[in-house]
């Protein structure tokens, strides 16, 4: 019965972390958030005490700075922090809703993937409108 029981545990266990991973952001809608302005980080500047308090700390990295529209929420926020904190090669994420701006440090000798960034906004339900490097 031990056994049983513990094999039961274990499984279930395993579902609930397999599923922790997954975002699907097609579940999840805006209908609360009407009211709300989507604001796009195209038209919104990255403050110097921003990039340097994101960067302290940090060196030998590229930091890619990513303008995105369509993120309205801490869901949305959330899930973008989680999908590149999954990545190996990022060192650190920093998402400003109020900016419309992900902040990401990669290893210097990670090759960024321009397009795959921006296949990654568009899975999570936004657009990168714009992505700058900057090397620290």
């Amino acid at each position: 019965m031990y056994k049983i029981l513990l094999s039961i545990i274990i499984l279930s266990s395993n579902t609930v972390l397999a599923m922790d991973g997954m975002h699907d952001h097609k579940s999840h809608n805006h209908d609360g958030h009407k009211d709300m302005t989507y604001v796009d980080g195209s038209k919104t500047k990255i403050t110097d005490e921003m990039f340097s308090s994101f960067s302290t700390g940090l060196s030998n990295t590229q930091i890619v700075i990513v303008d995105v529209q369509g993120m309205v929420c801490d869901f949305c926020a959330r899930g973008i922090e989680k999908t590149f904190n999954d990545d190996q090669d990022v060192k650190k994420v920093q998402v400003s809703l109020e900016k419309g701006k992900v902040l990401i440090a990669y290893a210097m000798n990670k090759k960024v993937d321009l397009d795959e960034i921006k296949n990654i906004f568009l899975s999570n339900g936004q657009t990168a409108t714009g992505i700058i490097i900057r090397k620290v």
